[in-house]
Order: C-alpha cells, then sequence, then structure tokens
C-alpha cells in the first residue's frame, strides 16, 4: 500500500509540474526601439558599442532585452516611417544616433521615452530644455558639434600651413550643419582661410558639390557631420585623394576609408554610455530628470598613407597627439 501511495505521489507531481510551470510569472522582456539615419554597416560598431553597454548592465539580447533596427540608409525623409513603426511596435525605450533621427522620434511620441546617442546641439534644436533638466521625454548624450567644427578647421591649417581656401561640405536642411555653417565664419577669417560652401542633400548632390570644389579650386575639404556623408565616407575619401585634397571629417571610419584626418567624440563611447541611460530607464527613471552629459573621451585619427599619397608631410606634434596614425 504504502508503494502503491509514493507511485501516486510522484505521479501527481509529475502531472502538475507543467502546470506549474506555466504559472510561474514569465520575466517581461523589454523592448528597445534602435532609430538610425545611417546604413546597417556604418552603424554596426556603434551598435556593437551600445550591446555591450547593455550586456555589461545585465541587459542580454535574446533574453531578457528584445531590439528592433531601423535604419533610414542616409535618408532623412524616411525616419517619421520608421519611427512609426517603432512606435506601432509599443517598444519601451527608442534609442536614437544624431539629431534628424531624435527630432523625427520626439514629433512621432511625447510619452515613450527616447535616448539620444550622440545629437548635436539638444538645446538648439528644440529636444530639452536644458543639458541638467531636460525636461520631457529626451535625454541622453550630446557630441557638441559646433564647437569641433571650428577645431577642425585649426587641425586642418596645422596640416596644411599654407592652405587658403576651404571646401565647406554641409547639408544645409540639417540644424546643426546650419549653425555649424554661420560659426566657423569667425574662425575661418582667424585663420586666414576662406570658405567655400558645398551644399549636399542627398547621394545625388555630391557629383555637383565635386564639381563645384575643382572650379573654385578649393585647397582642401571640411565635412560637416551629417548621415548624407556618413553614407558616402568612401566616395568623398576617393574624391579628396584623386584631387589630391587634406580633408577631414568627425568620424574614424572616414580615415579608415582613405580621409586623411578625423576628430570628434569617441562615437563608440557615446553608445556605450547611452546604455545607461536605457538601465535607468528601465529601472523606473524619468528621462525629464536625466541630465544630458557630454563627451569625455575625443580621437584624432590621422591617415599617414594618405598624407604621403597628397604629398603632404604631417607636422611631428600633430601625429604624438593623434590616438591612431593609420600607416
Amino acid at each position: 500500500m504504502t508503494t502503491r501511495r509514493a507511485f501516486i505521489g510522484v505521479l501527481a507531481g509529475l502531472l502538475a509540474s507543467p502546470i506549474a510551470a506555466a504559472a510561474q510569472p514569465q520575466t517581461p522582456i523589454a523592448r528597445i526601439g534602435m532609430l538610425s539615419p545611417f546604413s546597417p554597416s556604418d552603424a554596426a560598431p556603434w551598435n556593437q558599442a551600445f550591446l555591450q553597454g547593455l550586456r555589461d548592465l545585465g541587459w542580454i539580447e535574446g533574453t531578457n532585452v528584445s531590439i528592433a533596427y531601423r535604419y533610414a540608409e542616409g535618408r532623412s525623409d524616411r525616419l517619421p516611417g520608421l519611427v512609426s513603426e517603432l512606435v506601432q511596435l509599443k517598444v519601451d525605450i527608442i534609442v536614437t544616433s544624431v539629431t534628424p533621427d531624435t527630432l523625427a522620434a520626439k514629433t512621432a511620441t511625447r510619452t515613450i521615452p527616447i535616448v539620444m546617442a550622440s545629437a548635436g546641439d539638444p538645446i538648439g534644436a528644440g529636444l530639452v530644455e536644458s543639458l541638467a533638466r531636460p525636461g520631457g521625454n529626451v535625454t541622453g548624450l550630446a557630441q557638441m558639434a559646433q564647437e569641433l567644427a571650428a577645431k577642425r578647421l585649426e587641425l586642418l591649417k596645422a596640416m596644411a600651413p599654407k592652405l587658403s581656401r576651404v571646401g565647406v561640405m554641409w547639408n544645409p536642411e540639417g540644424l546643426v550643419a546650419a549653425q555649424i555653417w554661420k560659426d566657423i565664419q569667425q574662425p575661418g577669417r582667424q585663420l586666414g582661410l576662406q570658405l567655400h560652401s558645398l551644399e549636399v542633400r542627398t547621394t545625388q548632390d555630391l557629383d555637383k558639390a565635386f564639381e563645384s570644389a575643382t572650379k573654385a579650386r578649393v585647397g582642401a575639404l571640411v565635412i560637416a557631420p551629417s548621415p548624407v556623408f556618413v553614407t558616402n565616407e568612401q566616395r568623398i575619401a576617393d574624391f579628396a585623394l584623386k584631387r589630391r585634397l587634406p580633408s577631414i571629417f568627425h568620424l574614424r571610419g572616414f580615415v579608415e576609408r582613405g580621409g586623411l584626418a578625423a576628430y570628434g567624440p569617441d562615437r563608440s563611447d557615446l553608445f556605450r554610455r547611452a546604455a545607461t541611460y536605457v538601465h535607468k530607464i528601465l529601472k523606473g527613471a524619468k528621462p525629464a530628470d536625466l541630465p544630458v552629459e557630454q563627451p569625455t573621451k575625443f580621437e584624432l585619427v590621422i591617415n599617414l598613407k594618405t598624407a604621403k599619397a597628397i604629398g603632404l608631410t604631417i607636422p611631428q606634434s600633430l601625429l604624438g597627439r593623434a590616438e591612431e596614425v593609420i600607416q
């Protein structure tokens, strides 16, 4: 009898276990929408840095967090539709890269928290009320785009002291780029540089900009931050190399593709730090109460191979300051 009762007890336990397991509360999976104005390949290193930041904080993609990726491929006109998809998916947080996609996200929702990884001028663009008190559903990190634009002119002049005429590639439809074009006029004059405007709104405008740069006989290129240039780094680097023009951008990828130099915040570091904002918000913090942070790591990258190809000798003082020199 005892054996029979024990068997029945074990059998009952086995039958009940699936029910008990089903009754156990499932850990909710946080849903993150990654909105990018760039292409998947351009954004890959930054996304990896963001995922590493999440992992460091205990958030593992596919385990306790899911991520929906949306890429505009350098076309800002696609951003409203992409962010609308993320809103319909009812994501818990939208993570953006720079100013255009953050603006699109804020226009689409005032309730879903938005974490920007490297917006150019969040106050000037109307994304936040102040850096200390964002005041809405947007917070994250800013990249100080205007201040660094003048610094790139200084670096270019230091690399090519005889330089007098510089072509500035910028997108007049971008709020940050328009402000940069305005702000660099005075620093340009102080450096003895005449700045030639090369307006590029879409990829289709690049050939016209190249033609204008050639006709104006510019001696160098400065590329202002804009998704359209990020997705066309190779074309711009190839043109500058062919015309033997010193060139500078804000992202190291430009230098890896043959551009002369890059100076700006370490964007991978910004994306890694953006994960901290996501963590805090998922734990209950409100974006309005999380101060916007600025970059703490900057990098100067120089392509010495390109310098030699265009007949330029980089001062040793600059090479010594560079975080990386590509031979």
